[in-house]
Order: structure tokens, then sequence, then C-alpha cells
């Protein structure tokens, strides 16, 4: 009887030892559950779900909207995605800056397509919902795809649509 108290009272120490161990400190910013709306893109950046709301969310919040078409099974999408999903500077950038969408279909919308219907594309999109045809990549005849290898011009595109926005809007 005595060993069956001694053993319940040792349970509840132990319970009530656990139970009155302080919280860990919260550190400097909580991590952002993954996305799957990410698709490989940085799953902890936050992506609109459709053009229309990324469209919407562009104009309200007054920032420019980049919207990446792609293929799951693209050799030349895939390698753009794990460069692009890997620069923390880039995905700094997108998370503070940009409105994001990535889509695997077309959409209705010709504007996302001026020079075919290609990919990857990256197209830039201000809040006032106007394509800057302006800002491309390397290629003529493929004026809005990026290599791995276009990283720092993907990067300083970036740039210029987010400064285009503070001296043009």
């Amino acid at each position: 009887m005595i060993r069956m108290l001694l053993s319940v009272l040792l349970v509840l120490v132990t319970i009530s030892s656990s139970l009155g161990k302080p919280e860990k400190p919260v550190t400097k910013k909580p991590k952002r559950v993954p996305q799957t709306l990410s698709r490989g893109w940085g799953d902890e950046l936050i992506w609109a779900q459709t053009y229309e709301e990324a469209l919407f969310k562009a104009k309200s919040s007054n920032k420019p909207l980049m919207v990446i078409l792609h293929l799951e099974d693209c050799p030349h999408s895939l390698a753009l995605k794990n460069v692009f999903a890997n620069n923390k500077e880039i995905q700094k950038i997108a998370d503070e800056d940009f409105i994001l969408l990535n889509l695997m279909y077309e959409t209705t919308d010709k504007h996302l397509s001026p020079d075919g219907q290609y990919v990857p594309r990256i197209l830039f999109v201000d809040p006032s919902l106007t394509v800057r045809a302006d800002i491309t990549g390397r290629y003529s005849n493929r004026m809005y795809a990026y290599e791995p290898s276009d990283l720092e011009l993907l990067l300083n595109n970036m740039k210029k649509a987010k400064k285009l926005l503070k001296t043009e809007l």
C-alpha cells in the first residue's frame, strides 16, 4: 500500500514539475507555415491563389504583382525554381515588396502572354494593373524568360519594378 502511494506521489510530482516549466521565450519572428500555393518557389512567402485575387491585392496594397508562369515537369522551370527559392535576397524582396502569384496554366488575360506562351516566364504588373512591358529578360525572342544564370537580372528587374512604382505612381 505504501509502495503504491509513493508511486502515485512520484508520478504526481513528475507531472507537476513538468507543467511548471516556463515556456521558451518567443524568438524575433515566428516561422510561417509553408503554403502549397508556393509550389516550391518559396514556402515562406505569401502567394495569391488566382490571378484575379493577385490583381485585387496589388491594387489594394499598392504593391507590384510578380507573376511566374511555369510547368511542374519542365526542366527549365525546375532549374529556375530551385535558384529562385534558394536565393535569400530574392526571397526577402519578394516577401516584403511584391504580391506573388505562380501559375502552371495560362490565364485568359492575353496581357500575360505578349510574346507567346512559353515557360518559365516572369512578368510584373503594377498596382494600376498595367503589365510592365519595359521590364524584360535578356532574350529578344522570349522577352520574359529567365534562366538560372539570369538571377542577377531578375533581381535587378524586381528592384526596377519596385523603384518605378515609387517614382511613377
